[in-house]
């Protein structure tokens, strides 16, 4: 019989033995899962392999965080209504980080009377990376409109090269919409939606536009249009008309896209194509230029006539808490119109964008 201190030796070996042969196999499994997923990542399944991130983290990236998973005209087709019209707007860095503009806008469409599910039919333009990341957590249907000429990330100030370059390259994007067969809403991100608008629209106009001041008359061109919401169907028309309105920027350089509109709205080549433009009442279509005095009839409101992330910001929120209070009323009261907005307070009136003379020395 062995001696009790060699059986003792004995048993530590073979307990050393053992760990190192457990941990051996451990290392092997999982070095050899770890190749495995590497290698059948390249392959699209439905089935997701197992992964050990938490602990051996992969370096890769992800391309769908930076480019565009599917082309534009999926993502329209996934988001259009059944008569193929889609909602679009754009979106910056500046507009998209959190609590900012977008979050407002979307939260909009969520207590909106009807609006909700128009969020089915929304596509935002990202017009840059940061921009398209963020949409792909909030929204479902995202598209990347990259550019080579500018960098549209931070907060394009009024009448700046790159605010001109940014609205003059969504007249172009908006043209080639319209090309692949789409009707659209255009609708800036400032916009807040309160109703579903579409009852409001004119059946036979090719193109409607919401107003910064509206005369009274739906047809009257001395309207002053403004180009964040607006109402497009496709057809060859409405084609020929973005082609000319984008033309006209080199026509009247240093002009952005709603002045050169308040400019060839007068225009003998509209009457030539046909185009049927309307313009809509500031009734249903209000803003801080012009807001919607009525509660009861409002669809959407614009935080235009603001200058300046935090003062769009506060007013923004105003707006909302200003709806909110509506809805908790009584329809008694809602009927008798006992709310109204508490807007502008930090945009100013005096602040109107478009005092006119472009388009008067054109006239005249």
């Amino acid at each position: 019989m062995l001696p009790e201190s060699k059986v003792l030796h004995i048993r530590r070996a073979l307990a050393t033995a053992l760990l190192f042969a457990s941990v051996s196999l451990s290392c092997l499994i999982l070095f050899r899962d770890v190749d495995s997923y590497r290698f059948f990542s390249r392959f699209p399944s439905s089935y997701p392999l197992p992964r050990f991130s938490s602990f051996f983290p992969l370096v890769s990236n992800d391309p769908t965080a930076t480019s565009n998973e599917y082309p534009l005209e999926k993502i329209l087709n996934e988001a259009a209504m059944e008569d193929r019209t889609v909602i679009l707007t754009t979106l910056n860095e500046a507009w998209a980080a959190p609590n900012s503009v977008i979050d407002l806008f979307l939260q909009s469409f969520r207590i909106g009377d009807r609006t909700r599910r128009l969020l089915n039919h929304l596509v935002i333009i990202a017009l840059d990376q940061k921009a398209f990341a963020r949409c792909k957590v909030i929204h479902a249907h995202c598209f990347l409109l990259a550019s080579e000429e500018a960098d549209f990330h931070e907060e394009a100030y009024f009448m700046t090269p790159s605010y001109l370059m940014m609205m003059w390259r969504r007249i172009d994007f908006l043209r080639s919409v319209l090309e692949m067969g789409y009707n659209f809403v255009f609708t800036d991100a400032d916009i807040m939606w309160f109703r579903d608008p579409f009852p409001q629209f004119h059946l036979d106009a090719d193109f409607q536009i919401a107003c910064d001041h509206f005369t009274g008359s739906f047809d009257d061109v001395q309207n002053r249009p403004n180009g964040g919401f607006n109402f497009v169907k496709s057809n060859n028309r409405s084609i020929e008309f973005y082609k000319f309105w984008y033309s006209s920027r080199e026509t009247y350089p240093g002009y952005h896209d709603q002045d050169v509109l308040n400019i060839i709205k007068y225009h003998p080549f509209i009457a030539d194509i046909g185009l049927k433009m309307t313009f809509l009442d500031t009734t249903n279509f209000g803003g801080l230029c012009e807001p919607s005095r009525d509660l009861n009839q409002v669809c959407t409101m614009h935080a235009n006539c603001c200058f300046g992330m935090d003062s769009k910001l506060h007013d923004l929120k105003v707006m909302l808490q200003d709806w909110k209070h509506y809805l908790s009323l009584p329809p008694s009261l809602k009927k008798m119109s006992v709310v109204s907005w508490r807007v502008p307070q930090k945009c100013s009136l005096d602040s109107l964008r478009y005092p006119g003379s472009l388009e008067k020395s054109v006239q005249d």
